[in-house]
């Protein structure tokens, strides 16, 4: 049974739709009210308050505590500063990728590591023979996103921190409700936000001082469904929905490389040694990944088309699916949609795809299962860059 998160005593209260979802084990807002608009609204438009505790957080300590990290991760963490974040996957030993997450330098040898499924067991396996202390600070660290247009300058009057002067995926400190915080320039919305690490006794505070300061810049607590397509739009992918990680996965078809998931730039081949090292190799020698992670924009006249011929207005989707469906090109199917929307900000429907490397080409078109009052159907569906939605603020310096 799921239970509630640092933050679940506030949540609780402010869900009027009791829309709850499971996330590694904890009570998840899926939306806060009976639709999820203005959530999502606050996210492209203002500032939306994000629970993003049930993420799983490690502290990884100890003087080989940056060889550790270097083994595990594809990418080269000596090429990273203190006070400096990174995305990152890491492998198993044929080069598929186990998770995805984020790794703050905090000091010389200490970081903090997020992921979306435990890993502590394949981190102690990797760590033998080095000294380096692993620690599982999931249940000590709450964690909130703080994502929109207004979050910095809400932030800016909410923290006793250094806000202006705060750079895309660089984290500050400071303090907020007199509760010391950690603050990074992340998110997973593609938007300009934040993302703040709080220990968990002083959770609340930090939250119902967010909320009281942010009502001037129109604050809003959004949920899980809001971010969805929030994150699509952002070009950013989900673990179990757009790939699956190589612990769960039954068949090799479900094992992805991180070529295959548009992470291929994540990779460093000349960096020291490192768990798949060898398989990826193997795979730049052959010419690169089999597949690769598509961004596709449905041609919504053909969509319009299909409901008009049984004397319907088209039928939107509320909310993001994350059902796969099949991708052809020339009525062989070359691929399989993963996460797909109607993107309320770009009024497109968009999706996520898989497609098979001679299939992928910028700007040719495919085409995609839909089914329309449960009779299947395909639309045209253009391959455009990713990702869909990119604002300037996201990275630019903060005007506050």
């Amino acid at each position: 049974m799921p239970v509630g998160t640092a933050f679940h005593e506030r949540t609780l209260a402010l869900c009027e739709s009791l829309n709850f979802k499971e996330w590694s084990g904890y009570y998840t807002v899926g939306a806060y009210e009976m639709t999820h608009e203005h959530e999502y609204n606050a996210i492209r438009n203002s500032s939306a308050l994000i629970d993003i505790t049930p993420l799983f957080k490690y502290r990884i300590t100890g003087k080989d505590a940056t060889k550790f990290v270097n083994r595990v991760i594809t990418r080269d963490i000596n090429k990273v500063a203190v006070d400096q974040v990174i995305y990152c996957c890491w492998c198993d030993p044929e080069g598929k990728v186990i998770d995805d997450g984020t790794i703050t330098r905090l000091g010389e040898n200490d970081y903090r590591w997020t992921a979306a499924d435990p890993s502590l067991r394949w981190f102690q396996q990797n760590a033998l023979g080095l000294d380096v202390h692993i620690e599982d600070i999931s249940e000590k660290v709450a964690a909130l996103a703080l994502q929109g247009p207004t979050s910095a300058r809400l932030l800016n009057s909410a923290a006793e921190a250094n806000i202006a002067g705060l750079k895309y995926f660089r984290v500050t400190h400071g303090k907020i409700a007199g509760v010391p915080v950690d603050i990074s320039r992340t998110g997973y919305t593609g938007d300009l936000g934040f993302e703040i690490w709080v220990p968990w006794k002083g959770a609340l505070k930090v939250f119902d001082e967010l909320m009281n300061k942010g009502r001037s810049f129109d604050i809003h607590p959004a949920g899980m469904v809001a971010l969805d397509i929030a994150r699509i739009e952002a070009g950013l992918i989900l673990i179990e929905v757009d790939y699956i990680s190589s612990k769960r996965a039954l068949i090799d078809e479900q094992r992805y490389t991180p070529g295959e998931i548009g992470l291929g730039k994540l990779v460093d081949l000349k960096k020291e040694n490192f768990v798949g090292r060898e398989a990826l190799e193997r795979e730049a020698k052959k010419g690169g990944p089999a597949r690769q992670l598509v961004g596709l924009e449905v041609n919504w006249g053909e969509v319009e088309a299909l409901y008009e011929r049984i004397g319907m207005a088209p039928q939107v989707p509320a909310t993001a699916s994350r059902v796969a469906v099949p991708v052809y090109r020339a009525r062989r199917q070359v691929g399989k949609a993963t996460s797909t929307t109607w993107s309320p900000t770009l009024k497109r429907m968009i999706a996520l795809a898989s497609v098979g490397r001679e299939s992928t080409a910028l700007g040719s078109t495919l085409s995609m299962e839909l089914t329309v009052e449960a009779s299947r159907k395909t639309v045209s569906a253009k391959i455009v860059p990713l990702p869909f939605f990119n604002p300037p603020r996201k990275t630019a310096a903060v005007a506050l």
